[in-house]
C-alpha cells in the first residue's frame, strides 16, 4: 500500500542532473578506503569531542573478520545512550529521514531534513558508494554506513538536523547496536530506527488494533522499542530508539511525523528520495539490477 501511495507523492525538487550523477559515483568509487577515512575524520570534526570512545577510529574497520566487528557492535552498544540528549534546549526543530537504495555494487543513501514541527521539506542530498560489505543482517551498519557518512557530509553544516531516522533497527538489536544506534554513536547525534519487523524481542499478545496503540517491546529482559499501530489495515511498524534518544520519546516522536501512510514521513519521504535516486542511476548505466 505504501508504494503505491508513494508514486502519487512529487518530488519538490529535481533530484538530480545526470552529470551530477556522474561525478559523485565515480568520486565516491575512486575515493576509495582512504577517501572514506578522510570523509570521516572531516564529518567527526563538527561534532563533540569523542574522546570517550578510544576505539572511534575503528568504528567501521578495514577489516571483515566477525571477531573484530563484534567487538565492533559492543563498543557501540556500550556508549550508546537512551536518554534524551538534544542540543538545542526547545527541543527538536529539525529531523531527518535516512533511507538506502541499491543498483549494481553501488549503494544510494538519501536523505531528506524536514521542519519538525510542519514536516515540511528543508534539505535533501544523497551520496553513491561503491558496496565493499556484503548483506549479512545483524551487520547492516557495515554495509550501508559509509553512504550514510557520505551523504550526512554533503549537508551544509547550518542544515544538519537535531535527529535521525532510519529504516533501520536501534537498540532493538541482538548486540543493542542496529544501524541507527551505530550511526548515533558515531556523529553523537539523536537517532531513531523504524522497521516494519521484529529482528528481536518480543511483545505481549494481542497486537494492538487501533492506529496509535503500541506495545512494548522486551529483549534480553529491556525495554528496547514498541509495537506500533500505525495505519489502519497494516501491520505495525516497530519503533527504537538509537542514541541520545529515550524509549518513550522515540514513540511520540514517530507517532508525530505520522501522516497516514504506514511509515513516518521522514523515513517514507527519504525512500522515495533514494529509490528515485536509484532509477535516474540505473538509467543512466542502463541497468536495472536489484
Amino acid at each position: 500500500m505504501d508504494a503505491i501511495c508513494a508514486t502519487m507523492i512529487p518530488i519538490a525538487k529535481p533530484v538530480m542532473r545526470s552529470a551530477e550523477i556522474d561525478s559523485v559515483a565515480d568520486g565516491c568509487s575512486r575515493a576509495g578506503n582512504g577517501g572514506w577515512l578522510e570523509l570521516r575524520s572531516m564529518v567527526a570534526k563538527t561534532v563533540p569531542n569523542r574522546s570517550d570512545i578510544p576505539a572511534m577510529p575503528d568504528l567501521f574497520p578495514s577489516t571483515h573478520d566477525r571477531a573484530a566487528l563484534l567487538d565492533v557492535q559492543r563498543i557501540v552498544a556500550s556508549h550508546a545512550c537512551a536518554e534524551d540528549r538534544f542540543n538545542e534546549l526547545n527541543g527538536i526543530k529539525t529531523i531527518a529521514g535516512v533511507s538506502q537504495a541499491f543498483v549494481c555494487d553501488k549503494i544510494i543513501s538519501g536523505i531528506i531534513t524536514l521542519d519538525y514541527r510542519t514536516l515540511e521539506e528543508k534539505e535533501r542530498t544523497y551520496a553513491i558508494e561503491t558496496e565493499d560489505f556484503p548483506y549479512i543482517p545483524t551487520f547492516l551498519a557495515f554495509r550501508e554506513g559509509k553512504a550514510i557518512i557520505s551523504a550526512y557530509g554533503r549537508l551544509p553544516p547550518d542544515e544538519r538536523p537535531d535527529l535521525l531516522m532510519f529504516d533501520r533497527c536501534g537498540i532493538n538489536h541482538p548486540r543493542f547496536a542496529g544501524l541507527a544506534t551505530h550511526i548515533g554513536v558515531l556523529l553523537d547525534i539523536p537517532t531513531i530506527g523504524v522497521t516494519k519487523s521484529i529482528l528481536c524481542g518480543t511483545y505481549r499478545h494481542p497486537a494492538p488494533a487501533n492506529v496509535g496503540d503500541s506495545r512494548p517491546l522486551v529483549y534480553a529482559n529491556r525495554e528496547v522499542g514498541w509495537v506500533l499501530k500505525s495505519r489502519e489495515g497494516c501491520n505495525p511498524i516497530i519503533v527504537a530508539p538509537g542514541h541520545r534518544v529515550s524509549v518513550n520519546t522515540a514513540i511520540e516522536i514517530v507517532r508525530h511525523c505520522l501522516r497516514g501512510y504506514r511509515l513516518p514521513e521522514p523515513t517514507r519521504q527519504a525512500h522515495i528520495y533514494a529509490n528515485a535516486v536509484k532509477r535516474m542511476y540505473g538509467a543512466k548505466n542502463h541497468t536495472w539490477q536489484r
